[in-house]
C-alpha cells in the first residue's frame, strides 16, 4: 500500500510542477508574443482552470503525504537501533554478574598481636 501511495506522490509532484510552470507569470516576458494559446482554455484564458487544477493537485498531495506518514508509522513500530549488533557479536549483559569466590586453601592472614 505504501509503495502505491509513494508512486502516486511522485506523480502528483510532477503534475504540480507542470501546472505551476504552465501558469502565466506576473511579469509577462516572452509570453506576450504567444497570445493564441489562451483561446484553448476559454474566454478567460488558462488562469482560472490552471489555478483550480493547481489547488486540487496540491490538496491531493497534502492528503497523500498525511496518509503515507500514517501508514509508515503504523507499519514500522520498531526502530533501526533495535537491530544493531556490536562489531564483536558479543551480547550485552543485562546486569553485572558477581563472581562466586571459591573457598581458598591459602592460610589466613596473621592477626595482630594482642597488646600487653
Amino acid at each position: 500500500m505504501t509503495s502505491t501511495l509513494l508512486i502516486v506522490q511522485i506523480i502528483l509532484a510532477i503534475a504540480i510542477t507542470i501546472t505551476v510552470l504552465l501558469q502565466k507569470s506576473s511579469s509577462i516576458g516572452l509570453g506576450a508574443y504567444s497570445g493564441s494559446n489562451e483561446s484553448v482554455f476559454g474566454a478567460k484564458g488558462p488562469t482560472g482552470f490552471l489555478a483550480k487544477l493547481t489547488f486540487t493537485l496540491a490538496f491531493a498531495f497534502i492528503i497523500n503525504t498525511l496518509a503515507l506518514g500514517y501508514l509508515y508509522t503504523a507499519q514500522n513500530s520498531s526502530s533501526v537501533a533495535d537491530t544493531i549488533v556490536p562489531k564483536n557479536n558479543a551480547a550485552v549483559p543485562s546486569a553485572p554478574v558477581t563472581p562466586v569466590m571459591p573457598k581458598s586453601s591459602a592460610p589466613a592472614a596473621p592477626s595482630t598481636p594482642a597488646k600487653k
